[in-house]
């Protein structure tokens, strides 16, 4: 990992998606093995992570098969989540430079945020899962996180900032991921889907996460 201190004026921000980017799962898979759908759940991830389904269609259906887990569920799962390779440092590296890092994901607050709390991360914009009576409803609270959301998280968290988006950095693998890739300055597709490895401006397979370090100091806006 480089750790050479970027030119001046080369401030950034860097927005990333969270599942297989992130950390090495995808969280709504790990809620449903404990809800006995995975394997519904899984082959619906993959055909939307591809873009063959409509995402927001796609999440609903999901979730809905989570109905009647307990909120105890999400201690549990976030035990399993294990981090991507390079993840900590990448992170850490960011913040050392003065950064802005935001995580913007299609999985779930009660799940996510932890996690950015554990990173030192205070931007989040994720889906929030409906609880009543301390178990899953099996739908979604308040206006899911689709393709537009994440892009509009994008230009809000460069907005709070004052970093122009040709200066904005977003990673992703999935095809939800996108339009946030399109809107940034660099758009970095990490271990992706064809579809997107094909579309980013620079597409990173295998290996570390803060191997993507090496390519945001490579491009400049």
């Amino acid at each position: 990992m480089t750790t050479t201190p970027p030119p001046a004026g080369a401030r950034r921000v860097v927005v990333m998606d969270v599942d297989s980017t992130l950390i090495t799962g995808e969280v709504i898979e790990m809620l449903a093995a404990h809800a006995g759908s995975l394997e519904l759940v899984t082959d619906v991830t993959e055909r939307a992570m591809r873009g063959e389904l409509d995402f927001t269609a796609s999440l609903h259906e999901r979730v809905a098969t989570l109905a009647g887990l307990p909120v105890s569920v999400f201690d549990t799962v976030g035990q399993e989540i294990t981090l991507t390779d390079g993840a900590g440092q990448f992170v850490d590296e960011l913040h050392r430079r003065g950064w802005p890092v935001g995580l913007v994901s299609g999985g779930f607050t009660e799940l996510v945020r932890p996690l950015a709390r554990r990173l030192g991360i205070g931007f989040v914009r994720a889906n929030s899962l409906q609880v009543r009576d301390g178990v899953l409803t099996g739908a979604v609270e308040g206006p899911v996180i689709d393709p537009h959301a994440k892009a509009e998280a994008l230009k809000e968290l460069a907005g709070m900032h004052g970093v122009p988006l040709d200066h904005a950095v977003a990673i992703g693998d999935g095809a939800n991921d996108l339009l946030m890739l399109r809107e940034a300055g660099l758009g970095v597709a990490f271990n992706a889907k064809p579809v997107v490895a094909e579309q980013a401006d620079v597409a990173v397979a295998g290996g570390r996460l803060d191997a993507v370090l090496e390519v945001i100091d490579r491009h400049h806006p």
